[in-house]
């Protein structure tokens, strides 16, 4: 399948709910929460876009980068390139409803094996979505990651075990899904968690944890202070707090605080390979991607993810090529111009 082709169709199967716009900046679906815009106005949606956009590469052609390694190492998984596949839940309640929960789930875990990476599977006010990616992960033998909505401790480590049971290579959860409309809805309670609910989660269990939804260097502080493995710079979206800023932003402060301590991922906006490259010259060690994973399931399967990923490969060799980078290891802020550090 070519790209073309997955997002026609994944237009016309999710309703009116995404138009795969050329510059996915969050303008069409403002508001379509559940659905797959920002909140509110939108704001914190188009600020990862505007923030991200802000970044610009440095062209370098006087070099010896002839065939870039994109290959990255990520809490003991070997990787082909530095993307992950983001949590996303709710394939009838955001995407249209065109695959079934267990289907979008099986699509991103298979496809994402297939390209040489490895897919997070999410929590949901409906039981069912968290099972669902379990299920995935499972007939995967286990290649995948379970992210957890911050609930009650006891509830996180009930699913912490129903992880392990599946045999995922890592557990997280998605700390800014503190207050979340969709998990609301089904009166899930949800909230923020102390460093002591952090420390006592990540005893629960003996694989990498991640805690995803950082946006500051303090907080990114007292995340490995309680003890993570990774975090994840990330305003889950712009789906639950309308004005804050774009990851792309608070990026090279957290990486100053943190670099070194904890594995650093970045989620905001991440639509093509140049944005692969972006984040991890601003601090990243690799990134998420949601959306374009979402476009993929929708129209055309594991094989339409394998295909975006495929894209983003390509795109990642491309840009590493032109800014003088023979591997990851390479990629640092010589690489860019960050126009939002420019007052």
């Amino acid at each position: 399948m070519d790209m073309k082709e997955i997002k026609q169709l994944a237009i016309k199967r999710m309703n009116g709910l995404c138009n795969v716009c050329k510059e996915c900046n969050g303008v069409y679906c403002a508001g379509q929460v559940p659905g797959m815009g920002g909140t509110g106005t939108g704001d914190s949606f188009k600020r990862n876009f505007e923030a991200l956009k802000n970044v610009k590469l440095v062209l370098r052609t006087i070099h010896s980068a002839k065939n870039p390694d994109m290959s990255i190492e990520v809490l003991g998984e070997k990787l082909e390139l530095p993307l992950i596949c983001a949590p996303v839940t709710g394939s009838d309640i955001n995407m249209g409803g065109y695959l079934s929960e267990q289907e979008y789930c099986d699509a991103v875990v298979f496809g994402s094996k297939k390209a040489g990476t490895i897919a997070m599977v999410g929590d949901s006010g409906k039981s069912e979505f968290y099972v669902a990616g379990l299920d995935s992960v499972k007939r995967a033998g286990g290649y995948g990651v379970a992210i957890i909505k911050p609930r009650e401790n006891d509830e996180v480590i009930k699913r912490l075990e129903m992880a392990h049971e599946a045999g995922v290579k890592m557990v997280g959860m998605d700390i800014d899904g503190a207050g979340l409309v969709t998990m609301a809805l089904f009166g899930q309670p949800v909230g923020p968690k102390s460093m002591e609910d952090i420390a006592a989660i990540k005893k629960a269990t003996k694989l990498p944890f991640i805690l995803k939804g950082i946006m500051s260097a303090d907080e990114a502080v007292l995340a490995a202070e309680a003890g993570v493995d990774a975090i994840v710079v990330s305003n889950h979206g712009g789906r639950i707090l309308n004005h804050t800023l774009g990851a792309a932003e608070v990026l090279p402060s957290i990486a100053r605080a943190v670099k070194g301590r904890v594995t650093i991922l970045a989620d905001g906006n991440v639509r093509e390979g140049a944005d692969i490259l972006k984040y991890i010259a601003l601090g990243a060690d690799a990134v998420l991607a949601a959306r374009p994973m979402i476009w993929g399931a929708v129209g055309g399967g594991e094989d339409g993810v394998k295909a975006v990923i495929d894209n983003f490969k390509s795109q990642l060799y491309q840009a590493m090529l032109l800014t003088g980078c023979n591997s990851v290891k390479d990629i640092d802020e010589s690489r860019i111009v960050n126009l939002n550090a420019i007052k």
